[in-house]
């Protein structure tokens, strides 16, 4: 659909067509999950599948890399380096190794969850950002929620325990990621492409001095899957889908759909990893899932808005 059509469209399919790019772009982030468990708990290792991400990323994102430049004029070298440490092979080694340990409704709620809550954090200590009531409701939601999946045991850092630490400091580096995304103010895909390609060339010559291709021992349809699921879905199209959700809707409207992705992971995990959430996680989830609609700037219900101002 063009731009043009979009723009002069009656303002339900105006939002239909944003929504529809918005939940198409989550629902991969939320199989995202599942697949990168399914990946590391049977025949691929944490180190091949961050490989086979950046290794077919890289090299699809390299053109725009060549095209764009280096973004060095608003990033400087030390920034340009967090970028790609930030979302790059660091974060997903240490995600991927939080959901070898953690079940899928952890995972949801404790990093895609979280995020928002750890942007919020930096962004109050770095620039004494003020929040609105109804985003410092959803910190709390998300909070509470967290607490719930990882309050239970915490002290007593089992595989599960080791787990949510490390899911949760995957979330705090992704922050990290956002803060400097948005102080560069660079396009998505400028950015996915410098995150890629510098993952690729810092990552790759590390992983095969120490691991060889022995990656390539997994069934050549696991890697295929990965390679494409991690490097072309996760890494461009689903960055793509949400973009075009965000032109649409604005960034508020557009950014609260990644309130689904922590149930909407528990979902498919429930066919494809029998993964099925106790009522506690169900609760959980649940008020991670509002708490990340109204950190993101989604808005109460009018009868609910006019209930609290009664």
């Amino acid at each position: 659909m063009s731009e043009g059509i979009v723009e002069g469209a009656p303002r339900t399919a105006r939002y239909a067509t944003g929504a529809m790019f918005g939940v198409c772009a989550v629902t991969i982030w939320a199989t995202w999950i599942v697949v990168t468990r399914l990946g590391v708990t049977t025949t691929l290792s944490v180190y091949d599948l961050t490989m086979l991400r950046f290794g077919a990323a890289g090299v699809l994102l390299f053109p725009v890399v060549l095209r764009k430049g280096l973004a060095l004029e608003r990033l400087g070298p030390l920034r340009l380096l967090l970028l790609v440490c930030s979302a790059g092979a660091p974060y997903v080694l240490v995600a991927a190794s939080g959901l070898k340990l953690a079940p899928v409704a952890h995972a949801g709620a404790l990093l895609p969850g979280s995020m928002p809550l750890f942007v919020a954090l930096l962004s109050w200590l770095l620039t004494k950002e003020r929040f609105t009531a109804s985003r410092l409701t959803g910190y709390a939601l998300i909070a509470l929620g967290g607490a719930t999946i990882a309050g239970p045991g915490a002290f007593s850092l089992g595989e599960t325990q080791i787990g949510h630490i490390l899911l949760l400091s995957a979330a705090f580096i992704w922050a990290c990621y956002a803060i400097v995304l948005r102080a560069s103010r660079l396009d998505s895909l400028h950015a996915a492409a410098l995150v890629s390609t510098g993952s690729l060339i810092l990552y790759g010559p590390v992983y095969l001095a120490f691991h060889g291709l022995h990656g390539m021992d997994a069934p050549l349809r696991d890697i295929v899957t990965q390679a494409l699921f991690q490097g072309v879905m996760v890494s461009i199209v689903a960055l793509f889908l949400f973009g075009k959700g965000i032109e649409i809707l604005g960034a508020s409207a557009g950014a609260a759909f990644s309130a689904l992705v922590p149930p909407m992971a528990a979902l498919i995990a429930i066919p494809i990893l029998g993964e099925v959430p106790t009522l506690a996680e169900q609760a959980a989830l649940l008020a991670v899932s509002l708490g990340v609609y109204l950190a993101s700037g989604g808005k109460l219900p009018g009868a609910w808005r006019r209930m609290r101002k009664g």
